[in-house]
């Protein structure tokens, strides 16, 4: 009895293992059969195929985690609005610039936006000078607030916002409010339940306990976008906490710049929160509350570029790659995070090679220093083709601008790393005006006075060398 047992044991161990090494082979040809049809950069592919052979289950596992995109958001044609319509203040050709017109073009097929004059922008730094104006905005509104922040903290300066959002609903004002569902809490955002304990509609951004809606996974929201009555608009790189309060000396002070804008192009940005808005909640968001006509407000073209994982997928990427390529005498540009995909890179690199003024400022010390270490992995080919990189002093600094030729500027919520122009849902606009870039251009030469230099990567010890290579291998993901 026990011989028979012991055989059966054994019968049955074995097709156990080979079910289970069939069921591996399924997978990882599964696998291999989606990344070769849907993965666009072969290393990617290589990898996740390798991954799943060595390791069928657990490779297959991460690849459905990490590796697929679910996201299928519908590409919405932007329709014609009344800033679109005859008479408008669309750009023509002939008034953009000679030496811009390429770049214009080229935005414009990657983006399908007309150019729109009639524009003006202010500058605000920090949240002590974007606060005030962005709940200021919201405390004259009279038909509609929309706002949109990866990060939208449960302090003092979240709690602010709430009262300005909460007292606007009372009033008869519409509010949508979205946030991201991991920056502003992970499992628990309070500021979330907070809004719609006051009866303010308020949608969590790729938020869900069903794995198949990508819950805490990497594909984020990371705009900033503030919206009052269709016509005043609020966007760049704040979001909303205490730490970007920075005179009031935070324990860990973030600055930052961000936007005050008014004219035409307002209704792109209201596009894109639609777009969102309609995307989380299903619910669309039209009529004159939402979208009303726009006349000129200043003298500023400027256009939106939105970028996500979808339909939009690279398009703040290949802007940037567009308006380096155009560039005559200097690119100068400030962001948290610099770990630019190859492409980029080389396309930096090349520029300075032919001539081009290139200035890259970065944090000393961000607040990731993983993402530090990756960098100093990362620079040394652009420090070699003569692309000058400078560190810039505590506090970190999350702003992200960039300026061409000291005429064509771009701002908003990118960072230059692939997260943000490959994974993120992010806003950028761009601004055709000299005066405007000269202002961006001289608040970046502040920050120009320690360079990082090769002969100071080369000083690292062979164990941080080692620490640096390792975490710049997580690249796409940092």
């Amino acid at each position: 009895m026990e011989d028979l047992l012991h055989r059966w044991l054994q019968a049955t161990g074995s097709i156990r293992a080979d079910v289970l090494a069939l069921l591996g082979i399924v997978l990882a040809l599964l696998v291999t059969v989606h990344a070769l049809l849907r993965k666009r950069e072969i290393g990617t592919a290589i990898g996740w195929i390798g991954l799943a052979w060595l390791s069928p289950i657990f490779g297959t596992a991460l690849y459905a985690i990490f590796g697929v995109n679910r996201v299928s958001r519908r590409a919405r044609q932007l329709r014609v609005r009344p800033s679109q319509q005859a008479g408008s203040p669309v750009i023509p050709d002939a008034s953009v610039p000679e030496d811009l017109r390429p770049l214009d073009r080229a935005v414009r097929r990657i983006t399908r936006l007309v150019l729109l004059g009639g524009n003006d922008f202010s500058i605000l730094r920090n949240g002590d000078e974007a606060y005030p104006a962005m709940l200021d905005a919201i405390g004259g509104a009279t038909r509609s607030v929309a706002l949109s922040s990866y990060i939208f903290r449960n302090d003092g300066a979240g709690s602010r916002f709430f009262e300005a959002l909460v007292t606007a609903r009372s009033r008869g004002v519409e509010v949508r409010v979205l946030i991201d569902g991991i920056g502003s809490g992970y499992f628990f955002p309070a500021m979330a339940r907070r809004l719609r304990r006051a009866g303010v509609p308020v949608g969590l951004f790729m938020h869900s306990a069903l794995p198949w809606r990508m819950p805490f996974l990497n594909l984020r929201t990371h705009k900033k976008i503030l919206i009052v009555d269709g016509r005043i608009a609020f966007t760049g790189g704040i979001n909303i906490a205490d730490e970007n309060l920075v005179a009031t000396s935070p324990p860990d002070p973030v600055r930052d710049t961000h936007f005050r804008i008014e004219g035409p192009v307002v209704e792109q940005l209201s596009q894109a929160f639609s777009a969102d808005w309609a995307f989380v909640m299903g619910e669309e968001l039209d009529g004159p509350r939402w979208f009303p006509p726009l006349g000129a407000a200043g003298e500023i073209e400027a256009r939106v570029v939105t970028s996500g994982p979808d339909a939009d997928i690279e398009k703040i990427e290949f802007a940037v790659m567009s308006a380096i390529t155009c560039a005559q005498h200097s690119i100068r540009l400030v962001t948290p995070y610099f770990l630019p995909s190859e492409i980029l890179s080389t396309t930096l690199a090349l520029a300075a090679t032919r001539g081009v003024r290139v200035d890259v400022i970065i944090p000393r010390a961000s607040n990731h220093s993983y993402v530090d270490w990756a960098t100093r992995a990362h620079v040394a080919p652009l420090l070699e083709a003569g692309v000058r990189i400078w560190l810039d002093e505590p506090p970190f600094d999350h702003s992200k601008l960039l300026v061409v030729d000291g005429e064509w500027s771009f701002v908003g919520s990118a960072n230059w790393d692939m997260r943000s122009f490959r994974l993120n849902f992010e806003l950028n606009v761009e601004v055709y005006d000299r005066a405007f870039a000269e202002r961006l251009d001289a608040f970046m030469r502040t920050k120009m006075d320690a360079r990082l230099t090769v002969e100071e990567l080369a000083r690292r010890p062979l164990p941080v060398r080692l620490r640096d290579a390792a975490v710049r291998l997580m690249l796409p993901y940092l």
